[in-house]
């Protein structure tokens, strides 16, 4: 069942949040990724690179996004609406106030990560100006309790050795 929201009120994120705010990840289907939800906050709140916006009403937690920047660009990420909530404005809503806040800090531009598997809000984030970039992205564990086996299954077990650096 939807509810209709009309009085919700975007803020900070406050260390009283984490549990509930964890749960509306999940509910919106962003708890199945390898990222650890306590570690990418304390990561986020840590290096003050970033912030992370809640929607709430009636002290319950409806949306959320996280805005960070990186010296060049910003960043858009970890955006939630309740499914309950959803197709309401929300996710429009907490997307322009992380806009608004990346603009109000210098920053010219502005990207989101979308995983293949989520590509259904591609037409959300295209109606609110967003346009695929002709790049793609390439990650690497530094440090990640779990890497030992990630490689091992990505390689059948087998050692994976890192490519040679050209010099100059």
């Amino acid at each position: 069942m939807k509810k209709r929201i009309d009085d919700a009120v975007i803020r900070d994120f406050v260390d009283g949040d984490s549990e509930e705010l964890k749960a509306l990840w999940r509910a919106a289907g962003l708890g199945n990724y390898p990222n650890h939800p306590d570690q990418d906050l304390e990561n986020i709140r840590a290096t003050g690179a970033g912030r992370i916006f809640v929607m709430e009403r009636d002290g319950q937690l409806v949306a959320t996004a996280t805005a960070a920047m990186d010296g060049h660009r910003g960043w858009i990420y970890y955006v939630a609406v309740a499914p309950e909530y959803q197709r309401q404005g929300l996710g429009r809503r907490i997307i322009e106030y992380a806009e608004s806040w990346l603009m109000s800090a210098g920053v010219p531009k502005v990207l989101l990560l979308v995983r293949d598997t989520n590509s259904a809000v591609a037409d959300f984030y295209e109606a609110l100006g967003y346009v695929r970039e002709p790049c793609f992205v390439m990650g690497r564990w530094l440090r990640c309790p779990d890497a030992d086996e990630a490689v091992a299954s990505k390689t059948d077990g087998a050692a994976v050795a890192a490519p040679e650096r050209r010099a100059g």
